[in-house]
């Protein structure tokens, strides 16, 4: 296995340099300029103005401005932000235990309810519990996220008042009261990344599930004369489980792109809504932190389902 790793560490490594210089490179070539707002003010001469391109390496081709990116990332020094005039890798670790908050508790919510949910309806295949969840779960599915967003808001926070609109940052955690609200403010957001992720988990362990129990050393397990649930749990689910927890790794990556509808509907203040705010701003050093740290997330996590996958299943074999 440690040969294996090594090689796709060593994939790895120019697969991410290469998406670092596309994504490098369309932003350079996008429309808009980073230091606009000072062309509109005109107490700022153009000399100052061309110092400050310079100062930031604007002057250069995209190219030489890369090379100079990826030397300084390697470094640790991710650059500074147009928008915020500090350093993104410190706005970038202001808002991380925001995203963590949701992003964490929404996709642990989501494994604890569709994994029982999967197993119950393959087991009672075709019955109404089996009818039902299907039929949401396509519901929830099918469904975008800004449109389960904007329900959850009308329905819960404007007509039943139930919980707050807009997320705020700057409770004082050191309270009950300050939890409390806490609590309340995550709950809306929490729910919309629950509802898609449980409706993808669900109907996958249903059918992972579907597949282990027609086989043959559950009819072995049967007719040693243990009871119906004794074999799904010991047996069936053990092996249905392997594909759904590198499912489960490989989703990682895309909850965090999908809490960026999220964050940005309920001004959650995390890494959401701070990529959407450095794009419109054309804050190119944090849109370009952001999506190498997305990149970065995608294929980790793809290394660590392919190393789930051989640990938990003994057929699996890494020479």
């Amino acid at each position: 296995m440690t040969q294996y790793i090594i090689r796709r560490v060593l994939v790895a490594i120019p697969t991410l340099l290469l998406i670092s210089v596309i994504i490098f490179g369309v932003l350079a070539l996008a429309p808009g300029d980073p230091l606009a707002q000072f062309a509109l003010n005109p107490a700022i001469p153009m000399e100052t103005r061309a110092r400050i391109r310079e100062s930031f390496g604007l002057d250069k081709p995209w190219p030489v401005r890369y090379v100079r990116w990826i030397t300084s990332m390697v470094k640790g020094d991710w650059g500074f932000s147009f928008a915020t005039k500090s350093p993104v890798i410190d706005v970038v670790v202001q808002r991380i235990p925001q995203t963590l908050q949701v992003v964490g508790v929404a996709y642990l919510l989501a494994i604890l309810i569709a994994v029982p949910i999967g197993i119950i309806s393959a087991v009672k295949q075709y019955s109404f519990f089996d009818q039902i969840t299907t039929f949401l779960s396509f519901i929830g599915g099918a469904l975008p996220s800004f449109f389960t967003g904007l329900s959850f808001m009308l329905i819960f926070a404007i007509n039943l008042q139930w919980f707050p609109i807009v997320y705020s940052s700057t409770l004082d955690l050191t309270t009950s009261t300050g939890i409390s609200q806490q609590l309340k403010q995550m709950v809306l957001p929490v729910m919309v990344l629950v509802v898609q992720q449980t409706a993808a988990l669900t109907r996958f362990m249903r059918s992972s599930m579907l597949d282990n129990l027609p086989l043959d050393y559950v009819r072995t397990a049967r007719a040693k004369g243990l009871n119906d649930w004794a074999v799904v749990i010991r047996h069936v689910v053990v092996n249905s489980i392997i594909p759904v927890i590198t499912l489960i790794a490989l989703g990682i990556p895309a909850i965090f792109a999908g809490a960026i509808i999220t964050e940005n509907l309920f001004r959650v203040n995390g890494l959401g809504q701070l990529l959407v705010t450095s794009i419109q701003n054309s804050d190119t050093p944090t849109v370009m932190a952001l999506a190498f740290i997305f990149s970065i997330l995608v294929v980790v996590f793809n290394l660590i389902a392919d190393l789930l996958y051989g640990v938990l299943d003994p057929r699996v074999k890494y020479t």
